[in-house]
């Protein structure tokens, strides 16, 4: 067998280089792992010469899956030398380079046995932009292999970013608890917790699913490529590793993990915009509405639309002379009580609380979102409305504060609804006709009457207990409107 015949050659020019040569202490370090490496290649490739097998005709996916680990640890210390230390001897430089001559063509007969005809030389090439080294990026190493960890830990390093290194499954999941990463290299053969359950619960987590997981193994079969990259993996790289290869897939990954946390930022500044319009207009509109408000950004723009709308109007009878007789801050304290209980009475029959002037509500219903029940919610909601003054005036009798009256004017009809105002300064509202005869209406109403105009009451289509009827003449229009007081609903 020429590649064991090679390695013990080697090997022994390794081991008398420690005995006698002069080396720093660093290099000696590396050296002695270098050294460690082929020795362990040595046992393995002298079981294979008695038992007959070359390197071209190793069956056994598993041991070419060792194999190619121990063949790359010796080419990755090796690598590490010449590249570490330029002021090594000729023989060391000439022992370096012939052991990464002997991996590369051990390699390539260990390829011939899985008949895959896929060479490890070629050296991808790299964008231009942007640079690795100037990521600031923490790569998690999993590997049962303590000398995998190291040469892939010195190798990232060298580009410039940290790492945390792993010997088990568990392990890892401990070190993604406490610290965030940015890509994990994994291995697929490791005991107790393997690669692929590593992956799968990886990808089955909402926390971690979004970290690329490079796959760096020394199985190379294709189906073990395709199912790795089909349970998630972003990539596959195979034992040895082509160290350049390796730049480029890192960037690769760290590029896609910079989008993927561009676009949380940007979702959850998104969300946070949302909930600011949610809690803003929430206090105004019901949850329906300021849903489809969110769902359709058009409805935010300035402009109105022609639309049929019920307009309810409410006020407290005799607030002025009230207010008078308390302090501001006592003023303030009622308003709150009866506005804060009334508006949450109108979002619930899925109106819109337009304005609040003073003591006065204007709602609409059927705007911005219309509904073919808007007057008959209207009709209900006033009546809730009414009925809840007494828990308002138990409030402001516990507060100290004066009982109050209300006095309710509702209409049906077309006004001009959407963004009034400028692009700097805007509010939704509603204009029209229709508006200031519901003002005329509520301006004729008693303490805790309802009254509601003949048109709400064709739409609504409800039965109703009414109590007075009258004929309204608003100023501008020429003929009388018919209005009557609701009492309650027939089917209550």
């Amino acid at each position: 067998m020429r590649e064991l015949e090679r390695l013990q050659g080697l090997q022994n020019k390794a081991h008398l280089l420690l005995e006698t040569g002069r080396i720093s202490d660093e290099m000696r370090d590396d050296l002695e792992k270098l050294s460690q490496a082929l020795d362990q290649n040595q046992q393995v490739f002298a079981n294979l010469a008695e038992k007959g097998v070359e390197l071209s005709n190793v069956a056994d996916s598993g041991l070419r899956h060792d194999l190619r680990n121990l063949i790359g640890i010796s080419q990755g210390y090796a690598e590490l030398i010449r590249e570490g230390d330029n002021q090594r001897s000729a023989k060391i430089s000439n022992l370096l380079d012939k052991i990464i001559l002997w991996s590369a063509r051990s390699l390539a007969q260990l390829e011939l046995s899985a008949k895959a005809g896929r060479t490890n030389g070629a050296a991808e090439a790299l964008p231009a932009t942007p640079d690795i080294n100037q990521l600031d990026a923490t790569i998690l190493i999993v590997d049962d292999e303590p000398a995998n960890r190291d040469i892939l830990s010195r190798h990232i390093r060298q580009l410039g970013l940290d790492t945390i290194t792993c010997s088990s499954g568990e392990e890892a999941f401990q070190a993604l608890k406490n610290q965030p990463v940015d890509l994990i290299l994994l291995d697929l053969v490791m005991p107790d917790l393997g690669g692929h359950e590593v992956l799968a619960r990886l990808k089955a987590s909402t926390l971690w699913r979004a970290i690329p997981v490079i796959v760096i193994s020394g199985m190379g079969d294709q189906g073990e490529v395709i199912r790795c990259i089909e349970a998630g993996a972003d990539d596959y790289l195979q034992k040895p590793f082509n160290k350049t290869l390796l730049r480029a897939r890192l960037l690769a990954g760290l590029d896609r993990k910079s989008w993927v946390d561009k676009e949380r930022l940007l979702t959850a500044e998104l969300e946070k915009n949302q909930n600011f319009i949610k809690n803003t207009f929430g206090r105004y509109l019901s949850s329906e509405i300021v849903s489809n408000l969110l769902d359709r950004p058009d409805g935010l723009n300035m402009g109105g639309e022609l639309q049929t709308v019920t307009i309810l109007m409410a006020d407290i009878r005799s607030f002025t002379t009230i207010s008078e007789q308390l302090a501001p801050q006592s003023v303030v304290e009622l308003l709150n009580n009866y506005l804060g209980a009334m508006a949450d009475i109108i979002m619930a029959h899925r109106g819109t609380v337009d304005e609040f002037i003073g003591d006065a509500i204007l709602a609409v219903f059927g705007a911005p979102v219309s509904n073919p029940e808007d007057a008959e919610n209207a009709i209900r909601c006033a009546l809730a409305m009414q009925a809840e003054m007494a828990s308002v005036n138990r409030r402001n009798v516990e507060l100290g504060l004066p009982e109050v009256t209300m006095g309710i004017g509702i209409n049906t009809g077309e006004v001009v609804a959407g963004n009034i105002g400028s692009k700097k300064r805007a509010k939704y509202g509603v204009v029209g006709h229709a508006v200031n005869v519901t003002s005329r209406i509520e301006d004729q109403t008693l303490a805790g009457e309802v009254l509601v105009s003949q048109s709400t009451l064709d739409a609504a289509g409800i039965g109703v207990a009414t109590g007075r009827a009258l004929e309204l003449q608003p100023k501008g229009i020429s003929e009388t409107v018919s209005i009557t007081a609701v009492l309650s609903l027939e089917d209550n």
